[in-house]
């Protein structure tokens, strides 16, 4: 009797898979037929000209904007922003971040790290204060922070936090050659953790360092 082929087990779904995303607005295509896939310890970058559509993408897949048609899923089911797992996994930076204005930085993050149960929460926001330079202003409210300090503070609030996916929409903005170096380098330590992460950028110098696929929106993909 012949022996009988083993079966090969299916494979694992991507960590974050997105199929003809669309968003009209009126009778304009902002985004029309997007796919992609981000897998387990990869990263993705979105680039494009200014009103490709980067920051459309982004916002539909957060739940931010509701696209017009396609399919979004996280481990191969349809993605909700509004479910506990959903939240629990994602953790998004976009350029429109509000901060509570009457919490100091470290209350701020204290209170990320706490409503997502992190254990040991205050050692990891001093860690995560330290590593950006923020431990200065650490009793400071947002509002007196300069402009690259609160690109610091929005990127600290996704690293203080549990995540398995990283949303981040130009993330080397008003950040100085110390701060891009400093993403680069935490950027990849997130992909050897095993964590995925989706960011549209306009530098090339952050892209060539982190992305193992590059998508230029509005045009054709390209493998790294």
């Amino acid at each position: 009797m012949a022996a009988k082929k083993k079966r090969k087990p299916p494979e694992a779904p991507p960590l974050l898979r997105v199929r003809d995303l669309v968003r009209r607005f009126g009778e304009v295509d902002v985004v029309n037929g997007l796919d992609l896939d981000v897998a387990a310890g990869t990263a993705v970058a979105l680039v494009g000209r200014n009103g490709a559509g980067k920051s459309t993408v982004l916002r539909c897949i957060t739940g931010a904007d509701t696209p017009t048609s396609g399919t979004i899923e996280l481990d191969g089911e349809p993605m909700d922003e509004r479910s506990p797992k959903v939240r629990a996994a994602v953790a998004v930076v976009m350029d429109d971040m509000d901060f509570f204005p009457d919490l100091s930085v470290v209350e701020h993050l204290d209170l990320f790290a706490k409503a997502h149960r992190v254990p040991d929460a205050e050692a990891v926001v001093d860690e995560i204060l330290t590593e950006l330079g923020l431990s200065p202003h650490s009793g400071q409210l947002p509002g007196t922070l300069s402009s690259g300090q609160k690109r610091r503070l929005a990127l600290a609030s996704a690293f203080v936090r549990p995540r398995r996916l990283l949303v981040l929409d130009e993330p080397e903005q008003r950040l100085d050659t110390a701060g891009l170096e400093w993403l680069a380098e935490r950027l990849r330590r997130e992909k050897a953790d095993g964590l995925g992460v989706l960011l549209a950028s306009h530098a090339p110098t952050l892209v060539e360092a982190v992305a193992d696929r590059v998508i230029d929106v509005g045009a054709q993909e390209t493998g790294r």
